[in-house]
């Protein structure tokens, strides 16, 4: 018994290491940044669309605009993976009662060398654990984006991108949003929708976007 205790301990420790580890500080601040932003902007009981993920929902400035009879929390963090939403679910996502959530991981993820499967699996979790809290929320999955300076790891966003459409179809909940094809001319990127950086779009990006996933709002 003292064995088995020793033992829960220890792993139990390892857990919070571990939870630790994956909040940065430089995460950590943004997300508290988020949270005083919404808690004078957000009002419980309204209908409320949450969009989550990495820099490219960040940088969405016009989506309360285009959401018009919702509220809208954005609460896109920059340089974030699934990995650090699942950590910061209930900040992000959870605390806001959402009636949808649009969620854009899987860009940083593969450019930091984690593999398509993984991704899935921990964008699956974010999902189960927003329709455990929440109810049955419809979550719209938007696809993994082409851009100038990641054009060279190609074939694993369009790998990414067949595997999250395939977690969609599992689940009449779950929604694809497919952005890829929309963002390219005569098989290459255009460069035009893009910032200087070749990685951040501009407001033409943003329309081509808006085009896409606006339907998905009703």
């Amino acid at each position: 018994m003292r064995f088995r205790t020793t033992v829960f301990v220890l792993l139990a420790g390892f857990w919070v290491n571990e939870i630790s580890a994956q909040r940065p500080k430089r995460l950590l601040d943004e997300v508290q940044e988020l949270q005083a932003k919404y808690d004078s902007l957000y009002t419980n009981g309204k209908e409320t669309y949450v969009f989550a993920g990495s820099s490219s929902i960040r940088f969405w400035e016009e989506l309360p605009e285009i959401f018009s009879d919702v509220q809208v929390v954005n609460s896109g963090f920059g340089g974030s993976m699934a990995s650090d939403l699942l950590v910061y679910l209930d900040e992000l996502v959870l605390d806001y009662k959402p009636d949808k959530v649009f969620l854009y991981e899987g860009d940083n993820d593969i450019f930091n060398k984690k593999s398509p499967a993984k991704i899935v699996r921990q964008t699956r979790r974010i999902i189960r654990r927003i329709q455990k809290h929440n109810g049955p929320t419809p979550v719209v999955i938007i696809g993994a984006k082409p851009s100038l300076v990641r054009w060279h790891l190609k074939k694993k966003y369009e790998k990414l991108n067949t595997k999250l459409k395939e977690l969609c179809d599992q689940d009449a909940r779950t929604s694809y949003a497919h952005i890829w094809d929309s963002m390219l001319e005569e098989g290459t990127v255009k460069k035009e929708i893009f910032l200087e950086d070749g990685l951040h779009m501009n407001d033409q990006g943003y329309a081509l976007w808006k085009t896409i996933l606006e339907p998905y709002g009703n």
